[in-house]
């Protein structure tokens, strides 16, 4: 909505590299609180956020170029240098990189992927606080009480109503990181229960490693699939579902598969 929020010393601060930046801070403050709070390594938090922020940004840019091929064989750099990214593909990358690391430090993966991914939620949601004031990521036009008009200068067409999809689904990302962070604490997520070990909690039920991982691959995922109907920039597509939907289905079946496999293993 509105693109530069202010200046500082001549430089003019983007709306949208900001609300990724304060996400990103949030996200790190509450995930190495909720680390010391189950007695996991902190300072690894730090670590894999800084392993994430990296390797989520190239991961996005990289499959944003596959979604716009044809346009990058035209001009490279216009595509490489464009705000355009595919959020699915830093998820992606950025697993992947953290997985190497745990696999590095001897740490349990999936400990430490279901201690960051509320974390992940709450970033996503200020990275589409961004994506409003910037204009990109819109919506389909429309003459509802809902609709939004971006002015001239933002990466949304000017002057006509367009559907907020960047508000609906930076509410729906933070609802994913409170529901996540509920069930952990409802269910005394730990990693001494995780391994069968006793905590004092009697027949009471615990999650296990992954069971946090796999919720908000199944949230995210079906919230993905159902936004993506309302948005109307180019983003690529695979047949009659665009990219984002497309991997929306693997996601969610990756997480039930991972779910089930969980509860079969114990």
């Amino acid at each position: 909505m509105k693109t530069y929020l202010f200046s500082v010393g001549g430089f003019l601060i983007p709306g949208y590299g900001l609300m990724i930046g304060i996400g990103f801070l949030i996200a790190l403050a509450v995930g190495i609180f909720r680390a010391k709070s189950m007695k996991m390594n902190d300072e690894a938090v730090l670590d894999l956020a800084i392993i994430a922020i990296l390797s989520g940004f190239l991961g996005a840019k990289i499959l944003y170029v596959i979604t716009e091929f044809s346009a990058f064989l035209e001009d490279p750099l216009s595509v490489i240098g464009s705000a355009g990214f595919v959020v699915y593909g830093g998820i992606i990358s950025g697993v992947l990189c953290c997985m190497i690391y745990c696999k590095v430090k001897k740490l349990d993966f999936l400990e430490y992927f279901d201690l960051v991914m509320p974390e992940v939620a709450i970033a996503q949601g200020f990275g589409r606080i961004g994506c409003f004031l910037a204009g990109c990521c819109y919506g389909r036009e429309t003459s509802s009480p809902i609709g939004v008009i971006f002015p001239e200068g933002s990466m949304a067409p000017a002057g006509v109503k367009l559907i907020p999809t960047q508000l609906f689904s930076a509410a729906g990302d933070i609802l994913i990181a409170v529901i996540l962070m509920v069930i952990a604490y409802k269910f005394s997520y730990s990693a001494a229960a995780s391994r069968g070990m006793a905590s004092g909690a009697g027949d009471r039920k615990h999650l296990l490693k992954g069971d946090i991982g796999c919720i908000y691959m199944l949230l995210y995922g079906i919230g993905r699939f159902v936004i993506e109907f309302f948005r109307d920039d180019e983003r690529g597509a695979v047949g009659f579902l665009s990219t984002s939907q497309f991997i929306s289905f693997f996601i969610v079946a990756f997480g039930v598969t991972l779910f089930v496999y969980n509860r079969k293993k114990k």
